[in-house]
């Protein structure tokens, strides 16, 4: 049988995606928005050496296979599917077909794929290595993949036709809004990124905000940008570990995107630092992605794990709320933004698109790949309800008043 039809009858006959091989064979409706290209015998290599998710990674990134059209369509046509689901003759039909191509072509992983974890799980030094690894890519790729916000976490769309400025700007006005942010107050900003939430503050608010982040490449650019629209006065961004933030006594923290690299582990000693740098009835909002429940590993899948956060882990909604309440925070508001996060990966992904040609010129064509990917597939899984985006406000209360509006004011 011809390679498209063996992949077709795997994934099932009826998808709205054509498949093409590189030996001449089609199988499908023409005409489709997306097209899966086996271009080489190098791609059922990748796959034969791992089969599933991580060699079909690891061929599309090597560029042996290659999604034509649109990668969100694509990926929205495939059903779930478990090598267990595949029914045993077929199964047995493809591993015979893989099984030559392992011999005959080994493959190597591609070396962006990050495989050589050093150092004790979520130390100082290991998490600086992490990070840099995803943010340390290129500011001129962000700028064209994030828009002018360069902002890299989920925008809250007041409207399903806002574009994506307007969803950041209103992102960092509903965490100001939540902190109860005034003019003369003080804001430490952990993950800050490039200063998106750290800029707001100080410019809209008159806060005087202080970020730390990980990544020297958004520090440099957080650093230029404040001196560009004179803000030096208001704010900071330091390349700095939370850990090491030496100042107390602030107003509020907000913590927008950091939560899912520290580690099921380091919750407790995480809610109490924080804690201890805010003044009694200071304010907490803290901004992550989580699983929808904890009925699986909190570790994302291999292609996520090793292609784009290493060390990441995705705790459920009850793992965060529980943490920061019992170490030193009174929980006041919880809600779950998904959809939101579904609508700014879409803009994110249109972005690249549009991009494209120049981001592969500056990255390279596999870490655009990878970009690709996990952005399309992500966005998926936010509308599957496959992982959340949760904001979780508390405070440090005294015991008693908690300086909170009787109802919420924002």
């Amino acid at each position: 049988m011809a390679l498209a039809a063996v992949f077709a009858r795997v994934f099932g006959d009826d998808l709205p995606i054509e498949f093409r091989a590189y030996d001449g064979s089609r199988h499908g409706p023409s005409g489709c928005s997306a097209a899966i290209v086996l271009k080489s015998p190098l791609a059922l290599a990748h796959l034969a050496s791992a089969p599933g998710e991580l060699g079909l990674a690891r061929a599309y990134v090597n560029g042996h296979l290659e999604v034509r059209g649109d990668m969100y369509t694509a990926l929205a046509a495939f059903p779930p599917i478990e090598v267990a689901d595949i029914p045993l003759g077929q199964r047995i039909e493809l591993a015979a077909r893989l099984g030559a191509y392992r011999m005959w072509w080994p493959v190597s992983p591609p070396a962006e794929e990050n495989r050589a974890a050093r150092g004790r799980r979520h130390s100082k030094s290991r998490d600086s290595r992490s990070v840099s690894y995803h943010y340390d890519v290129s500011n001129q790729f962000y700028e064209w993949v994030l828009g002018p916000s360069m902002t890299y976490t989920c925008a809250v769309f007041e409207r399903e036709d806002a574009t994506l400025e307007q969803a950041q700007h209103e992102k960092h006005d509903l965490v100001a809004r939540k902190l109860g942010l005034r003019e003369g107050m003080s804001l430490l900003d952990i993950g800050a990124g490039w200063g998106g939430m750290v800029l707001h503050a100080a410019e809209h608010y008159g806060v005087r905000a202080i970020g730390v982040t990980l990544s020297e490449e958004q520090a440099d650019w957080a650093r230029h940008t404040i001196a560009e629209r004179g803000l030096s006065h208001l704010a900071e961004v330091r390349y700095q570990d939370y850990r090491d933030v030496p100042e107390t006594g602030f107003d509020a923290v907000s913590s927008i995107g950091l939560t899912e690299h520290i580690g099921r582990d380091q919750l407790p000693g995480y809610f109490r630092s924080l804690r201890d740098r805010l003044r009694v009835g200071g304010r907490l909002l803290n901004h992550c992605i989580t699983r929808p429940d904890g009925s699986y590993p909190a570790r994302p899948g291999k292609f996520i794990r090793r292609y784009v956060f290493p060390d990441g882990e995705l705790e459920s909604p009850a793992e965060i709320l529980g943490r920061m309440n019992d170490n030193g925070f009174e929980v006041r508001h919880e809600e779950n933004l998904r959809e939101h996060y579904a609508l700014t990966l879409a803009g994110w992904c249109a972005n690249l698109d549009r991009n494209w040609r120049k981001a592969v010129a500056e990255v390279g064509p596999a870490r655009a790949r990878v970009w690709r990917l996990y952005m399309a597939a992500s966005r998926l899984a936010f509308e599957r309800d496959d992982i959340q985006l949760h904001q979780t406000l508390g405070v440090r209360s005294d015991g008693g008043a908690s300086s909170m509006p009787l109802r919420p004011d924002w």
